[in-house]
């Protein structure tokens, strides 16, 4: 996995941005990374500007994929 190798050779990686969450399955993986990783999403990408980014609540992401 490319984010395993980039967490490996990078120092001080506190935290992820998920930028393309949008109901669909590539918001899914976000659970394996935090998983796999233990660095936790921070923030979310909800549209297209930087003005876009909330901050990511774990509760909220489980019952919208969990309904």
């Amino acid at each position: 996995m490319v984010l395993t190798l980039f967490a490996e050779h990078v120092v001080g990686v506190t935290g992820l941005i998920l930028t393309k969450l949008d109901g669909s399955a590539r918001g899914g993986c976000v659970l394996s990374v935090v998983d796999e990783l233990g660095i936790p999403v921070k923030f979310v990408g909800v549209g297209e500007g930087v003005d876009d980014l909330q901050p990511f609540n774990a509760e909220e992401f489980v019952n919208a994929i969990f309904p």
